[in-house]
This record gives C-alpha cells, sequence and structure tokens, in this order.
C-alpha cells in the first residue's frame, strides 16, 4: 500500500487539544482530539498541566509515526496565545504554565507602568489594551521580581506554540506572532522589541526570532509555531486577494482587520482594539468582544426559565417579523443580562431580543477596526457562522457591506500547514480551501 504524504499539525486550544494529518490537498485524513484535566500552580490558580500536554504531543506523535499508511513529511503547531514556558538550560519547565487569568499583583502593576512612561503612552507602543497576565511579557516581569533565583535559572521564556515546537526539535526559537500578540515585549512604533525588555534583562529571556515558514531538518520537518488567532487568519489572506474583515467567533468574537494599518488610538484602546502581528509581519487591527461567553450564559438563563434544553437554540430559524416587533417594543440597546425574562411571552422572543443585543454590540465593536472604505467583504468563522440569527442580524448591522458565513475545517490548523506549504508540498494550495454562504440584508433595521 503505497503510504499518504501528510503534515501532522498539533492545534492546542485551552479546551481542546488536537492533532491532524491533513494530505497535500489539506483534507483532513485523520484527527485525535483530548481534553485534559487542568491543574494548580503553586497559589491555588488554575492551569494547564504541563507534563500532561507534553506526553499528549510526544506520545501522540511517536504513534503517528509509527501507522504505515501515513508519510508524516512536516510538523506545525498552532495554539492559544499569552502563555508562556520557562525553561532552563536543559529544557526543563522551571515553573507551571501559569494561566493568562491569573490575578496580577498590583504592586509590580504600578511599579513596571511607572517606570515605563504610564498605562496610557505604553499602551499605543504596545498595541495593547492593559491586560494584566494576558500582557505575556508581564509574566516575565513577574518571574524577575518574584522568583528570581528561577529568573536567573531561567534560559529561555517560550511562548506555548513554540514550546510544543521545542517538544519535538530541541530548539528553542521566537515566533512573531506570538511575540506580537498583546504581549508588551514588541513596540509596534518601532517595530522592535520594546526598550524595558533590554533595561530590565528579559530581552535575553527570549529565544531567536524566526520567520514563520522556517522549518528544521530531520525526520520531518517541523516549523516553528504560530499564535492561532494569526495561523487561522492565513487561509483567508492567501484566498482572497480583496480587502476583508474577518469576525472569528467562539468565547471571543475578534473582529480582525488585515487591510487597516492606521495607528492605534487613545479612545480604540480605551475600547479594547488592540493590534496582532500577521505571519508576514504585519498589523492586524482587532477588536474584542466577550460575544461566546455572554451567549452561552444568557442561552442557559433562558432555558431554565423556560423550561427548554439549550440545545434547542442552536438551530433556531430567523423570524424576521419577530425581529421587528422586538425592535420596536425594545428600541434601546442594552445588555441582555440586564433584561427581565418575565417580558418575554416566549423563549424565542427571548433568543431573538438576546442575539439582537449581541448584534448591537456586535456593530459597535467591528465599526471600531473598519477604516476608509477598502473592505466590503466581511467574512464570520467560527461557531456564530452557523447561527441564523446572527448572520442575518449581522447582515442587517452591515448593509453597506456583503456579509458571509465562512467555512474552513479547521482554519488554525491549516493555516499552520500552509505557511510552510513550500517547504512540504509538492502540489499548489487548493483555491477552495474557504467556502463561503453569502447574507444579503433583510428588512432588519
Amino acid at each position: 500500500m503505497e503510504r499518504i504524504p501528510v503534515i501532522a499539525i498539533f492545534d492546542i486550544g485551552k479546551t481542546n487539544k488536537k492533532l491532524f494529518l491533513f494530505d497535500e490537498q489539506y483534507r483532513i485524513v485523520f484527527e485525535e482530539s483530548v481534553r485534559l484535566e487542568e491543574t494548580t500552580d503553586e497559589d491555588g490558580d488554575a492551569c494547564e498541566d504541563l507534563p500532561l500536554l507534553r506526553r499528549f504531543v510526544q506520545d501522540t506523535m511517536a504513534s503517528i509515526l509509527e501507522r504505515e499508511e501515513f508519510l508524516v513529511k512536516a510538523v506545525n503547531f498552532s495554539a492559544y496565545g499569552a502563555s508562556m514556558v520557562f525553561i532552563d538550560e536543559t529544557g526543563r519547565p522551571l515553573t507551571p504554565l501559569y494561566s493568562y487569568l491569573k490575578p496580577y499583583p498590583a504592586s509590580l502593576h504600578s511599579s513596571f507602568y511607572d517606570q515605563n512612561g504610564g498605562e496610557a503612552a505604553f499602551s499605543l507602543q504596545s498595541a495593547s489594551p492593559i491586560l494584566g497576565s494576558l500582557n505575556s511579557g508581564m509574566q516575565l516581569y513577574r518571574l524577575k521580581y518574584q522568583q528570581p533565583a528561577l529568573f536567573r535559572k531561567t534560559k529561555y521564556a517560550l511562548h506555548l506554540p513554540q514550546y510544543i515546537s521545542f517538544l519535538l526539535t530541541g530548539t528553542a526559537c521566537s515566533d512573531i506572532t506570538s511575540i506580537g500578540c498583546h504581549t508588551n515585549l514588541w513596540d509596534f512604533r518601532r517595530q522592535q522589541y520594546h526598550s524595558w525588555t533590554e533595561t530590565e534583562g528579559v530581552r535575553v529571556k527570549l529565544a531567536p526570532l524566526q520567520r514563520c515558514d522556517k522549518v528544521q531538518p530531520g525526520t520531518y520537518l517541523a516549523g516553528t509555531g504560530l499564535h492561532d488567532s494569526s495561523a487561522a487568519l492565513i487561509p483567508y489572506l492567501v484566498q482572497f486577494g480583496e480587502p476583508f474583515l474577518l469576525i472569528s467567533t467562539g468565547t471571543w468574537c475578534i473582529s480582525l482587520n488585515p487591510f487597516n494599518d492606521s495607528p492605534l488610538t487613545d479612545e480604540e484602546l480605551r475600547q479594547d482594539c488592540l493590534c496582532y502581528l500577521s505571519f508576514q509581519g504585519r498589523p492586524v487591527k482587532a477588536s474584542r468582544l466577550f460575544a461566546g461567553r455572554d451567549h452561552e450564559l444568557q442561552v442557559a438563563r433562558i432555558a431554565e426559565h423556560f423550561n427548554k434544553k439549550e440545545t434547542d437554540f442552536h438551530t433556531m430559524p430567523f423570524d424576521d417579523a419577530l425581529v421587528q416587533k422586538l425592535q420596536s417594543r425594545y428600541p434601546d440597546d442594552a445588555f441582555f443580562s440586564q433584561r427581565e425574562l418575565p417580558a418575554f411571552e416566549t423563549a424565542e422572543e427571548a433568543y431573538h431580543q438576546l442575539m439582537i443585543d449581541i448584534i448591537a454590540q456586535q456593530r459597535h465593536a467591528t465599526g471600531l477596526v473598519l477604516h476608509g472604505d477598502k473592505v466590503k467583504n466581511i467574512f464570520v468563522d467560527g461557531g456564530f457562522s452557523k447561527n441564523a440569527l446572527y448572520m442575518n442580524l449581522l447582515a442587517a448591522a452591515f448593509p453597506e457591506m456583503t456579509v458571509f458565513a465562512a467555512d474552513v475545517a479547521q482554519a488554525s490548523a491549516i493555516g499552520a500547514a500552509m505557511v510552510i506549504h513550500e517547504a512540504w508540498n509538492r502540489h499548489p494550495i487548493p483555491g477552495n480551501l474557504v467556502s463561503l454562504t453569502g447574507y444579503t440584508r433583510k428588512s432588519v433595521h
């Protein structure tokens, strides 16, 4: 039997850890997914179980290499950001993988920003709101002052995608998509590491920057790994030449505009906008909305009140007449959490109002990163792309745009495969990796 040439992609999310094998036409020919139990750090805060994660990566890769039906030509990695692994000279982790939700010490917060020009000025330089541990460079700053002995032992602080790569290659490196993702490490005005990384002795703890398309030779070629949000953008940047905006929906709904290169303003920062760096090293302006999590909480609330199953809402059809009725009754934008459920006659009515409220917030958040008249198309991927209410209401909210539900199987994993395409794949990239379903404006207003 002829072995199928494949690339293996580890796609490491907060909840699901996945391995995909893609053939040379980017079809998934194998996948494995696990959920790993969390553990706690020394303060009792929840965090990733790093030994469990290491075993999953190494054992799964070993088992795939033993399979006779596949010829693994390359491997690459996509993983969530804002998470650092501090390794010593031997590559051994020195600390737990601290959660980006871990509370940040107020005293360290104050001393850092006081020494670096204040929060407002620093945010403009780093193109990020003040996010505590989510500014992952602040984790390295905390290690220096709270655990100085471990800081001195630290050879490198690796972002999670690069640590996963290190597990299989033994080569430590940094990647621009991770460094450029609200880390406080990168100066977007000067397009280089921020000066504080030198003055605090942090710069030497960051492994050498490597290009996203660089591979390590060996039994198979190995990439350096990418931040998952930047990886998910790659199939769109490769397939579509016209300017677009992507709303990537999940727990967070992130509006990404790769065609807005204007510097972040104070007002945009105050409204939770930030910049990513694409795999090409170019700024991508983005805004964030916690809509997926809010949707989950409010659906549970509606389901309990009306004695429904939460799954009943997954495929609810869009009712234009009901939307118009609700908009005439509740003309003002509001958060659904502030609405009283007895005011609604049915679960369908309550759910339509929830989505109206979410789209009002989405319209504002997305509007923050639309710039000029370049962008004519909005693509939506992730969970809400399959939600008829979300898509129809979004089309109505942006009548001057063409709104598409985009379907690309495992976008971040495919992006990680595509970025090293030339190294492992003898065929051209297929032109149909992203399929689109258009939504036109209804009579919603």
